[in-house]
């Protein structure tokens, strides 16, 4: 039996009358990947903030047998956290790699080495402010600073948000390399973004688990799938839509070839769906 990492009894959290969080019960196990949907409001932010211990709340929460607002520093040091929005932070990217760095015990080389591997020079921009890079810019690197160090469990609210189809697929390639011994509890809006990333999910409404029901396990995260697409004739926006995913032109402009990253290939495919009066022939595969 795999260790329990997080605990939620009976937690509750309101905000004035408004009640966001209301008596969810949740274990997660090492080994767990968990997908948190729910619309906008049915309280992931909240859950996942009160992991953290940012909030008080009523009920109990713990993270490997510690309660998160009673031993913040340690829990921090053991949770790897990339949020939806980006902090406002001046700091320049050097400084913020080695502060983060020293919360958690790690080698910052760590850190600008899985950066590096998402398509991020952190070392050419450390001397940037981390508000003046761009949307992708900020994305690898929070994920560079999650991901470049030791922790029990990981915390990803829309972590493939803004991430080119490579750095995406690194990222896919970063998380199965720990995907038997670390927890992840992965916030999405939309199941479709992250259902191959998971073995597990769990659905809230209105600050309830309405939905907690295992997944099939038998897509690799890290696979890749060759794609071939064929079109009836050429379009500028089909060819726009497939640069942008990497693929070239094998015939002409009718005819492209380019690589899809397992987990994605439901994104993939609902993209193509918005062609779909174009599409003469689609064909994937996975690579050996």
């Amino acid at each position: 039996m795999m260790p329990m990492m997080i605990t939620f009894s009976q937690t509750t959290k309101r905000f004035r009358r408004n009640t966001v969080l209301d008596g969810v019960d949740l274990t997660i196990a090492a080994g767990d990947r968990v997908a948190l949907v729910g619309s906008n409001g049915a309280g992931k932010t909240t859950l996942i903030r009160c992991l953290l211990g940012e909030y008080l709340h009523e009920g109990e929460v713990t993270v490997l047998g510690l309660t998160p607002r009673r031993h913040r520093r340690e829990v921090l040091r053991r949770v790897g956290f990339v949020p939806q929005q980006p902090p406002p932070l001046r700091m320049p990217v050097g400084q913020l790699v080695r502060f983060a760095a020293a919360v958690c015990d790690s080698d910052p080389k760590r850190m600008h080495a899985v950066a590096a591997e998402l398509g991020l020079d952190s070392q050419r921009i450390r001397h940037q402010p981390f508000n003046r890079l761009s949307g992708g810019q900020k994305q690898k690197l929070l994920i560079a600073i999650a991901l470049g160090r030791d922790c029990d469990v990981l915390v990803l609210d829309e972590p493939a948000a803004n991430l080119d189809p490579e750095a995406r697929h690194t990222l896919f390639t970063l998380l199965a390399e720990r995907q038997h011994d670390t927890a992840m509890l992965i916030s999405s809006h939309r199941l479709d973004e992250v259902a191959a990333l998971v073995n597990r999910v769990v659905e809230l409404d209105l600050g309830k688990v309405v939905l907690d029901d295992r997944v099939a396990d038998d897509v690799s995260i890290s696979s890749l799938l060759d794609a071939t697409i064929a079109l009836t004739r050429a379009d500028d926006a089909v060819a726009r839509t497939l640069r942008e995913w990497r693929f070239a032109p094998d015939d002409g402009a009718t005819h492209w070839h380019g690589t899809v990253p397992g987990p994605d290939r439901l994104r993939f495919l609902g993209m193509l769906s918005r062609y779909a009066g174009l599409l003469k022939g689609i064909h994937l595969e996975e690579k050996a």
